[in-house]
């Protein structure tokens, strides 16, 4: 694929990041782009990897997710060693390198019911540090009523790191953190902030960023999305017991860089 470099990020959207710890970037993935992405997510649907699961609870449709795709999908690698999305979360983080720590897929069919629970993501992950973020791609038009992501604004400030919330098994998490607060039932004690978005838009959340999202309601429209978790210079290997399954050990020191073949450097300084 030839990517040509639609625009620079402004300091506006990098002040925004900081500040709320999510922003929007409208329209950086031209539509070829996006036709290409869509393929390999149907393709990836068809034939899944081991790391393929259905999140989906009680109640109607699928919510299909897979990791580490670009390990089994050549045009997913030169995506994201070609296309803007590293240059994107490098300036976003003001990261002198970037690292992609892993790719998935995340889908809701029409009709399901499946929320994404409130969560932030970092307390998945065997990866510390403050330069750590998720870019969440728009393969088809986002809107409420087909799952879009609510963030609570200011949520990566507060200085608190919450217990990871399982989709499935809710004992699979046992690290001893205070359990995510009962956003739905509490609403009027956050700002909150969502984004309808277009094929080709995308949002950058900081790993700490508290986020959910309803169910795909709509009967016709899929929404699928195409996520890359980044990490920067302050981002180093952290495991702990009981994390979201990584594809392999990384081989690194605990407390090291993530430099390494599993959490490879995709712009250097």
């Amino acid at each position: 694929m030839h990517y040509t470099p639609i625009r620079t990020i402004t300091q506006n959207e990098i002040d925004v990041f900081e500040n709320d710890g999510v922003v929007c970037l409208r329209q950086f993935f031209d539509p070829n782009t996006v036709e290409v992405l869509r393929k390999v997510a149907e393709k990836n649907i068809l034939n899944p990897s081991p790391m393929a699961i259905d999140a989906s609870q009680e109640g109607t449709g699928r919510f299909f997710g897979d990791t580490f795709v670009w390990a089994h999908h050549a045009p997913l690698k030169e995506f994201i060693w070609d296309s803007p999305a590293a240059d994107m979360a490098k300036k976003i983080l003001q990261s002198s390198k970037i690292n992609v720590i892993f790719d998935q897929f995340l889908i809701k069919d029409p009709g399901t019911s499946t929320p994404t629970l409130w969560h932030h993501d970092q307390t998945y992950w065997p990866v510390a540090g403050e330069q750590v973020a998720t870019m969440w791609i728009a393969l088809d038009p986002v809107v409420n009523a087909t799952g879009a992501v609510e963030y609570i604004k200011g949520s990566h400030k507060w200085g608190q790191r919450f217990k990871a919330v399982s989709f499935k098994d809710k004992d699979m998490y046992k690290e001893d953190l205070p359990e995510v607060p009962n956003i739905a039932a509490n609403r009027g004690q956050y700002e909150f902030v969502q984004y309808e978005m277009e094929p080709g838009d995308c949002t950058m959340h900081h790993g700490l960023t508290l986020h959910g999202a309803p169910g795909n309601s709509s009967l016709t429209q899929k929404r699928r999305a195409y996520i890359i978790r980044w990490a920067g210079d302050d981002a180093t290997y952290d495991p702990r017991p009981n994390l979201q399954p990584m594809l392999r050990d990384p081989g690194i020191p605990v407390g090291g860089p993530l430099d390494c073949e599993l959490f490879p450097v995709v712009r250097g300084t």
